[in-house]
């Protein structure tokens, strides 16, 4: 039986418990299991916890032990600022990073200006400086472990959905709303009486609590209809925001492990869970053939899934677009905003208005012959009116 760790270890009360400290707790649990002649076997979980393990993607702003308040408070001073105020200020002091955020992504505009106050080093200097180093690439610093293998478990869409929907219902069936209502009367009642609950930060922000939010604070305070009504609207926001969480992990792995740019790539292996009733053959059977093949230092019979790096693409580019007054960060958000039923319908708002302009201008720039000879001729209804009184 494998042993295992980080579970259940933070207090819910806890909200500045960041990416930061689960690396540096999980590094040190890495790297005591080698020394012990064991292999670590992370298991996601948030792949983006997982890239801060294997690659060196972070920026320490100082030396700090966990549970230290004073760093992470000034991020969340700083997000309680205006968020235009935030990016000016950034602008200002690192225009560089300030042009790859958007304006509205106050996290990390708020991150950014935190990484300069506490070091007087610019965020992008920092990561220029990790691209640098030898093993590093546009996406960040070198792999921190040599010898990884990943193991990519995924799903037809279809079936992913569907697998997703039934865990919720089996969760609620479990005894999901007992553990809510205990959670909310434990640590959340109060806050919502002195309305200073947050639901940006720590426990509060994960997947399963806040989309009942509504259910929790008026269960007993209203009909059994209204009641009803809120818990079907909280399961089937639990269910949506679920399916849209797989998605984005998914387009992490592919995003950042799969089309990763750069020489510290480690191979991916897919191994696919649509059917369950071929878990042996499909899943199982391939997964202990790969480990053990990297654990005796052989090639997996096995081939890495492979994507196309796009060398060219710029995840962070800076584009304004003047017909939907919006900003946009990234070639591949700028190309779907630009075939967007939105940003078409204003170019077609715009061209008919410049068409009615044109229009208007012709009519009111009559050459002044034409303008002479109606003078001489007058109106229609000038013309009839003296025909009538000649007769």
């Amino acid at each position: 039986m494998c042993q295992h760790h980080m579970l259940s270890f933070v207090d819910p009360l806890v909200t500045n418990y960041t990416v930061v400290d689960f690396r540096n707790k999980a590094t040190a649990l890495i790297e005591d299991i080698f020394a012990r002649d064991k292999i670590p076997i992370v298991v996601g979980g948030t792949n983006y916890y997982i890239e801060s393990l294997l690659w060196k993607v972070l920026v320490n702003t100082k030396p700090q032990e966990m549970g230290t308040e004073r760093v992470i408070d000034r991020k969340v001073e700083l997000e309680k600022e205006d968020r235009h105020a935030l990016h000016k200020r950034l602008s200002q002091v690192d225009p560089e990073m300030a042009s790859r955020l958007h304006p509205h992504d106050k996290r990390k505009v708020a991150r950014s200006l935190q990484v300069f106050e506490e070091t007087g080093i610019t965020h992008s200097e920092f990561l220029h400086r990790q691209h640098a180093e030898e093993g590093g690439g546009p996406l960040g610093g070198p792999l921190k472990f040599p010898n990884l293998c990943i193991l990519w478990l995924h799903a037809d869409q279809t079936v992913l959905d569907e697998r997703l929907d039934k865990r919720v219902d089996d969760m609620l069936a479990a005894g999901l709303l007992d553990e809510l209502r205990d959670f909310h009367r434990r640590y959340n009642q109060k806050k919502v009486a002195e309305n200073s609950q947050d639901y940006q930060h720590g426990i509060f922000q994960s997947i399963g609590f806040k989309e009942f939010h509504e259910y929790l604070v008026t269960e007993g305070k209203c009909t059994p209809e209204t009641s009803n009504q809120l818990l079907k609207k909280g399961i089937e926001s639990l269910k949506q925001v679920t399916k849209r969480y797989a998605r984005k992990q998914n387009r992490w792995v592919k995003n950042r492990f799969l089309s990763r740019p750069g020489p510290s790539v480690p191979p991916v292996y897919g191994l696919d869970v649509s059917d369950v009733s071929k878990w042996e053959e499909s899943v199982l059977e391939p997964a202990l053939e790969i480990v053990q093949s990297f654990v005796q230092g052989h090639k997996p019979a096995a081939a890495p899934v492979k994507m196309p790096c796009s060398e060219t693409e710029n995840k962070r580019s800076y584009h304004m677009c003047d017909l939907c007054d919006r900003i946009i960060i990234g070639d591949r958000e700028w190309a779907a905003h630009i075939k967007s039923k939105s940003h078409l319908h204003q170019l077609k708002k715009r061209r008919r208005l410049d068409l009615d302009a044109v229009a208007t201008m012709e009519s009111q720039s009559v050459s002044p012959d034409r303008d002479k000879e109606l003078k001489e001729k007058g109106s229609p209804g000038q013309n009839e009116k003296e025909l009538k009184s000649g007769v």
